[in-house]
């Protein structure tokens, strides 16, 4: 289950999967079945607003597969531009239920049948504003730094349950939308999200089943 499916990041990410032989259910309020031409694939247009959504999508899935193996949350949002003395309230919350609470949400939908069926992979992407904040971006990086103690969490708590939980935090990523929000920014710099497409499925593997509780650094070349 990859949710923000179709996003920059999670395009590369579905598309990972698929070629890894996973059936990923892509899950993003705007997305259809012709957004992956691939028999793997199932689109799950829904949000993860709140619990009761997050419950009803995981629902949804399991009655379509039987289990879910695997969670890649990569839902997030990112405002910056303010010190924390001008930040706004509206700001503060909306990067909260951006990355933190749709986490919240969609980690007390998908753990108890994980742990029904013995086990699986939860991976999040936080941020190198997480460990690493700069000026101006106080919302969001507060936001991303509680998503890593959620994560690790997690993963303390369901070591018992067979659940490998971790969090990856890249540096700037490559996307249409940074290339549009950062015009004359050196790309080469950036982290691919192919990158961070391929950490995802070797944490889904074999090779990653003893990782859990780790945050991730993925910073690329930047300073």
């Amino acid at each position: 289950m990859v949710t923000g499916a179709n996003g920059g990041l999670g395009t590369h990410v579905t598309k990972a999967l698929l070629d890894a032989t996973f059936t990923v259910v892509g899950l993003s309020p705007q997305i259809q079945q012709s957004d992956f031409g691939h028999s793997n694939f199932i689109a799950l247009p829904a949000t993860i607003a709140s619990l009761d959504a997050a419950k009803k999508a995981v629902d949804s899935v399991i009655t379509r597969c039987g289990r879910i193996d695997v969670l890649a949350h990569l839902v997030g949002g990112f405002t910056g531009g303010q010190s924390i003395a001008e930040t706004d309230d509206a700001t503060w919350q909306r990067m909260f239920d951006a990355n933190l609470n749709s986490a919240f949400h969609i980690l007390r939908a998908v753990i108890p049948p994980m742990r029904k069926a013995g086990g699986g992979r939860i991976i999040a992407i936080g941020s190198r504003a997480a460990e690493d904040p700069g000026p101006k971006v106080g919302a969001y990086s507060a936001s991303k730094a509680a998503l890593v103690s959620l994560m690790k969490t997690v993963a303390l708590e369901n070591k018992d349950g067979g659940i490998a939980a971790n969090v990856i935090l890249p540096g700037t990523m490559d996307t249409p939308a940074n290339r549009r929000d950062m015009a004359g920014a050196d790309t080469s710099q950036w982290v691919q999200p192919a990158s961070v497409a391929s950490l995802i499925v070797w944490l889904t593997g074999d090779a990653g089943k003893d990782v859990t509780g780790a945050a991730i650094p993925v910073y690329g070349r930047g300073p």
